[in-house]
């Protein structure tokens, strides 16, 4: 069975007849995309970030404060000990 067999020479968006449901649609040219982004936008934003700040924001510092430990601890430990090499000539 060919592709255009199945389709009967019609395109992809009008593949089915919907009866009964009507659709309103805009015309993409008349729709504006940043109608409030900035009255609206950045007050949302803020306001979100204050609601989630108590639960993102601890265990990003936990993490932190973790890997700034290991990483100091690593320094340390690959660091030679000048005492070892005091007798070396």
């Amino acid at each position: 069975m060919r592709l255009t067999n199945a389709l009967n020479g019609q395109h992809f968006g009008n593949l089915a007849k919907v009866h009964g449901i009507v659709t309103y649609k805009i015309s993409p040219f008349e729709q504006r995309a940043f109608a409030g982004a900035i009255s609206q936008g950045v007050p949302n934003i803020f306001r979100r970030i204050r609601s989630n700040i108590f639960t993102v924001a601890p265990p990003f510092i936990i993490g932190y404060l973790i890997y700034n430990l290991v990483e100091a601890e690593h320094h340390h430990l690959s660091r030679k000990n000048p005492a070892e090499f005091a007798n070396d000539e």
